[in-house]
């Protein structure tokens, strides 16, 4: 059986999807190096709040963000080609929010939401918002930047690369959103092994998966988008 040859569009998918993965790993490596004296930087109170929130966000965006900017630059693509527009905005983010539902009430089951605020999970939020003013708002938008567009973003530039390389043959079948969901999970170390864990797993799941798929049906990302910024790590 002769080996079907691959077309200009498919190799240039794969090239794509390479660039990300090598750039995701190389930093991930030299984070993992330095992790521990990353940590005490962030954490080092004595260090200026707007130089440690500007660190970590490059770090976080240097993992979620850098490989899908530097195909963006290579192949002088647009971020709006990816669904950045106001048409189908509302409906996206409606769509995504009742995604993030099951989440909300499994946490809510197990005692989980103990208060709402965007991004209080990451390590800088807290003491960002109780610097004074324009600190505290340049410190937050680098983190909006950093933990809720970029990384939603990218989630939403790896799976549609991954349909357009390897398109399904069912509507609800979506390989981008699959391998999506498979990374959120091992990269937040969410593999439920309890059965309280699986049940996480599994709203995690629809989250990434649901979100993605929304943004198959409407052709917008903003709804992806609202929830990292607004729900992904507020609870």
């Amino acid at each position: 059986m002769s080996e079907r040859k691959l077309t200009i569009e498919q190799k240039r998918l794969d090239a794509d999807l390479w660039i990300i993965l090598i750039a995701t790993l190389a930093v991930l490596g030299i984070y993992t190096a330095f992790q521990s004296q990353f940590s005490s930087m962030v954490k080092n109170e004595n260090i200026h709040i707007l130089l440690r929130t500007l660190i970590a966000a490059v770090c976080q965006f240097s993992l979620a963000g850098l490989g899908i900017s530097i195909v963006a630059i290579y192949r002088k693509e647009s971020f709006y080609s990816y669904g950045l527009r106001l048409k189908g905005a509302i409906k996206s983010i409606a769509l995504c929010v009742v995604c993030f539902v099951p989440y909300i009430i499994f946490s809510a089951a197990t005692n989980r939401i103990t208060s709402y605020m965007p991004f209080q999970s990451v390590w800088m939020t807290k003491e960002a918002l109780a610097s004074g003013f324009p600190v505290n708002i340049i410190a937050m938008l680098l983190i909006a930047a950093a933990w809720g567009f970029f990384e939603a973003f990218n989630y939403v530039v790896i799976s549609d690369k991954i349909n357009k390389r390897y398109p399904s043959k069912y509507k609800l079948l979506n390989w981008g959103a699959i391998v999506c969901a498979v990374m959120c999970i091992l990269i937040h170390g969410m593999i439920g092994v309890t059965l309280e864990g699986l049940v996480e797993m599994l709203t995690v799941v629809i989250i990434i998966y649901g979100m993605l798929m929304v943004k198959e049906m409407t052709g917008n990302a903003w709804g992806c988008i609202f929830i990292f910024i607004f729900l992904w790590n507020a609870f």
